[in-house]
């Protein structure tokens, strides 16, 4: 891993060693952490403060901060977390009082809806809420639009490729996403879709009950997101990957049957891989990794630099690489329709590439 001087960089070292540390309080790699806190000026914090929120570990990095404060008896530290922590919760508690009517509403009207990433940063919550669904997205927004008064965002030609739909509901100020039908940057996902909604899940949140995915297939819903969306990290995606591999909940032999049916068991190893080797670089020990994932893998975090606030990955020939590998495991099925949907994605990503050179933004198109 290469971690640059700047100010950010040190943020981000900061936040991945409160984070993915599991020493005792009074270790010194988490000293260490503290001791870069407490020097801060205000106008740091705030930035520190900005990137945690950006990587989904905000609640989890100052409850760190709290616990070691706490310790040291450092009272301005401790206010410093406790009136940040309790504005966050407030945000957190408005959230999923929204997301639960939703959810509820959606399954009465015989959509069935499974939340999906939002929840996987618990205690932390994402700043969109993502819903996966089979009904049909003329249902979605008939139910959006009258049970509960939303707008429905303007779509760029990715959204509308992947059948994503964003609503603005009033009283919250995260966006509901809904992919209806439909998962991946090109909507070619449609098996996976179906089977995230029939492998299902219950989990308690905050007083809440709500329909998330298997294990399994939230590390396949991780790698679209990371691995041929985004081509970054954030550190929560470490974290939240680590603590389900070392729960022992993830069954390997589905995961891969689930990653063959969309063609990215390859992506799927390496996002394990990356996550694995960023881990040891904060733990100095991997997350335990069976054999095959290793060996299916086409990269590890060697291959991972800090730039622009994120942990990204080399789009060239790293990230084509596995575009090529799923276009090709997608003809030989003889999936024809998924196969053209991802023909479509070289020339969307160069004319998003094209637009933020030009404008300094993809909106529209990405």
């Amino acid at each position: 891993m290469t971690l640059a001087s700047s100010l950010e960089n040190s943020h981000l070292r900061a936040l991945s060693q409160l984070t993915l540390n599991k020493q005792e309080p009074g270790s010194s790699t988490l000293q260490e952490a503290l001791n870069y806190i407490s020097g801060l000026d205000a106008s740091s914090r705030k930035e520190l403060l900005a990137l945690a929120d950006s990587h989904h570990v905000l609640v989890r990095a100052l409850q760190a901060v709290h616990a070691l404060a706490a310790a040291s008896s450092d009272t301005g530290l401790i206010a410093w977390t406790e009136t940040t922590l309790a504005a966050e919760q407030s945000r957190i508690d408005n959230a999923l009082r929204h997301l639960d009517l939703v959810c509820r509403e959606l399954e009465a009207a015989r959509c069935p809806v499974v939340v999906m990433k939002s929840l996987d940063h618990w205690p932390d919550l994402g700043n969109d809420l993502d819903l996966v669904t089979t009904a049909s997205e003329r249902d979605i927004v008939r139910i959006m639009r009258g049970n509960f008064q939303a707008r429905v965002e303007p779509r760029s030609w990715g959204d509308r490729l992947a059948n994503k739909w964003n609503f603005a509901v009033p009283g919250l100020p995260e966006a509901i996403e809904v992919h209806a039908q439909r998962l991946g940057q090109t909507g070619e996902h449609t098996a996976l879709a179906g089977r995230v909604i029939k492998r299902s899940v219950t989990r308690e949140v905050g007083g809440y009950v709500f329909r998330v995915p298997a294990p399994e297939e939230r590390i396949i819903i991780a790698t679209l997101q990371r691995m041929y969306r985004h081509f970054y990290f954030r550190i929560c995606d470490v974290l939240d990957t680590a603590a389900l591999v070392e729960s022992g909940a993830v069954n390997f032999a589905e995961l891969r049957r689930s990653a063959d049916l969309g063609g990215i068991w390859p992506g799927v190893a390496t996002f394990l891989v990356i996550v694995s080797d960023y881990v040891k670089s904060y733990r100095l020990e991997a997350v335990d990794l069976p054999a095959e994932v290793l060996a299916a893998a086409r990269f590890g975090g060697n291959k991972i630099t800090v730039r622009n606030r994120f942990l990204r990955f080399p789009l060239m020939p790293e990230g084509a690489g596995l575009y090529k590998l799923q276009m090709g495991q997608t003809a030989r099925r003889g999936n024809l329709p998924a196969a053209l949907r991802l023909s479509l994605l070289p020339p969307l990503a160069s004319v998003a590439a094209l637009a933020y050179r030009v404008t300094g933004s993809d909106k529209g198109i990405w």
